[in-house]
């Protein structure tokens, strides 16, 4: 249940639902990739095959984009994955970054935390943003490619049928019903998946019993955009209190309620009005609000235990659910996203062996459980399940009142990249003893200023900047450029057909055209253990592949067909 009260300053457009041309109630086309779910994961995947030239069709339920806040921050990690997108600059113009908060116990501060960043870094570690803008600055980028986004606007699943060489579903409108057939699905339609019910599955892990009222508010004031959190505040004894700034003078509260609280007549404006006022009473804002939308919120640590399924996929919410605590949920999904719309194209188009898909699953339930273990112990805080798990939380916050050695301990672990470690992709680090530095097989890479050569001139950029949605070799070399061994190579995947790209990084200022940027600030070959020859492999999702202390162009070329090569795979349960 959810009560809007006013509009935002956002107008989402609505959209009609279409019927394609049938034959014999079924469009007459199969196509290769239908995606459920027109939300932030699924925009993501259309625009990730999109990248690789994949067409699919995106079935969306709605009219229109979302409408409340829901997910609400956007990490670093997910805006280097927006910008391969193309929908980033709507994000950064409208977007508010932030890079700490400070927890209260009761009225007193208690812990200012600073997420990890530095003047290296391109992005902010996080930007404060509706999901309505979320998803629409996504589907600007969709409609954008049409040629290859085919998004069907109020159209429901009412039936999937998945074979071993196709899927099927029935698609209701209010213009009918009727079939479509796909070689692939990716079911990215949220936490109460039709695709999942459809197919049996079972979300598995806790549900906790603490409830959440979220509510959206205007209100004008010179608080700094930073999260804030309140335990046990005067303003709402024995519950806990959330505070983010959202972009057009707009607030997001959340705040617990009790046990013993009916969750339905908590949510209701005459109940929640009063707890919102106390609150800013409290904190000293005295001008004046208005709510703009309320709902419930409850927390979930779910998941399936895999998240490929033949020819279905399962991605985002669909996949698991993750507290709120920390915002791994929707980064969580478009990580989702992004690591499975690459591998699912590479196997359309015939240059990997689908057993391919089965790293996606093996990689990203991992990141689930490396995300739930954080994100459980948030809520185990924030909303303690036993009595003794509030008393461990109120003897933390008495004693960080007075001892700051105690303080990390409410630190609230918001979102990381998560590191594949194990995966099945990555090389084997040979030279892992030669490396000071560097990101190791599976992480994501390390950002860094670097200068770009251009014909006679020089800009300013950073690393990632020069990482496109392909293997790319990072070589260090001496300032001389591509040499006959990285032509070769180049040549090779050409060959192959494999989208391929040898990125050379000088030390100092660039010899020649080829080199295609140089170190100025001195700190990329330091922040990467590299010397001259050094290299990096990395997938098209910007997570390392392999390193190696010497270039060999067939070590590479192994590499990368070892990954497009992939067999079976023992993924854990």
């Amino acid at each position: 249940m959810s009560y809007q009260f006013a509009d935002y300053p956002f107008k989402a457009k609505t959209y009609q639902a279409t019927l394609p041309v049938l034959v014999d109630g079924k469009e007459a086309e199969r196509k290769k990739v239908i995606v459920v779910g027109g939300g932030p994961v699924g925009l993501c995947v259309a625009l990730g095959l999109a990248n690789h030239g994949i067409p699919c069709v995106l079935i969306e339920a709605d009219d229109s984009v979302c409408s409340g806040s829901r997910a609400i921050c956007i990490s670093r990690r997910s805006q280097e994955i927006l910008e391969r997108l193309g929908a980033l600059h709507g994000f950064t113009e409208k977007g508010l970054p932030w890079t700490g908060g400070r927890s209260y116990y009761r009225n007193t501060e208690v812990l200012h935390f600073k997420m990890p960043h530095d003047d290296n870094q391109k992005l902010p570690p996080m930007l404060n943003i509706e999901q309505f803008y979320i998803e629409q600055f996504l589907l600007d980028e969709a409609e954008r490619r049409s040629d290859l986004i085919d998004i069907r606007w109020a159209t429901r699943v009412t039936e999937v049928h998945a074979l071993d060489d196709k899927v099927t579903l029935k698609l209701v409108s209010d213009k009918g019903e009727h079939l479509i057939e796909g070689d692939w699905l990716v079911a990215a339609d949220g936490g109460r998946s039709i695709v999942r019910e459809e197919l049996g599955l079972e979300l598995k892990g806790t549900s906790y019993e603490g409830r959440y009222v979220i509510v959206d508010i205007a209100l004008e004031t010179d608080l700094p955009t930073e999260r804030l959190a309140w335990f046990d505040p005067p303003s709402n004894p024995g519950s806990s209190i959330l505070m983010h700034r959202q972009p057009d003078g707009v607030w997001r509260v959340d705040y617990q309620i009790g046990q013993n609280e009916d969750p339905d007549e908590a949510i209701k404006p005459e109940n929640v009005i009063p707890r919102v006022q106390s609150h800013l009473e409290m904190i000293g804002q005295s001008g004046q609000w208005s709510p703009i939308w309320i709902t419930m919120y409850k927390a979930h640590a779910l998941s399936l235990e895999k998240y490929r399924h033949g020819r279905v996929l399962f991605a985002g919410d669909a996949a698991h659910l993750v507290p709120i605590f920390g915002v791994r949920g929707a980064n969580s999904g478009i990580d989702d996203a992004d690591n499975l719309a690459w591998k699912l194209a590479y196997v359309i188009k015939g240059l990997a062996d689908e057993h391919l898909l089965d790293t996606y699953s093996e990689e990203r339930v991992y990141a689930t459980r490396e995300n739930l273990s954080y994100g459980t112990k948030s809520t185990e805080f924030m909303a303690p399940p036993t009595f003794a798990f509030e008393l461990m939380r109120t003897a933390v916050l008495t004693l960080a009142l007075n001892h700051s050695e105690v303080r990390p301990l409410i630190n609230p672990r918001q979102t990381a990249t998560i590191t594949y470690l194990n995966s099945p992709l990555n090389h084997p680090d040979v030279d892992k003893e030669w490396f000071s530095n560097g990101p190791v097989p599976g992480a994501v890479l390390v950002e860094s200023p670097v200068t770009i050569q251009d014909d006679d001139e020089a800009s300013q950029a950073h690393l990632t900047d020069l990482i496109a949605p392909v293997f790319t070799v990072m070589l260090f070399t001496d300032g001389r450029g591509g040499s006959a061994d990285t032509l070769k190579l180049q040549s090779a995947m050409d060959t192959r057909g494999v989208p391929f790209r040898v990125l050379t990084l000088a030390a100092t200022a660039a010899k020649d055209a080829s080199v295609d940027a140089w170190d100025e600030s001195g700190r990329l070959f330091q922040m990467y253990g590299a010397a001259l020859n050094t290299c990096y492999l990395v997938r098209p999702d910007g997570h390392v592949l392999g390193r190696w202390k010497n270039f060999e162009p067939a070590v590479i070329e192994a590499a990368v067909e070892a990954v497009l090569a992939t067999r079976e795979l023992e993924v854990a349960a």
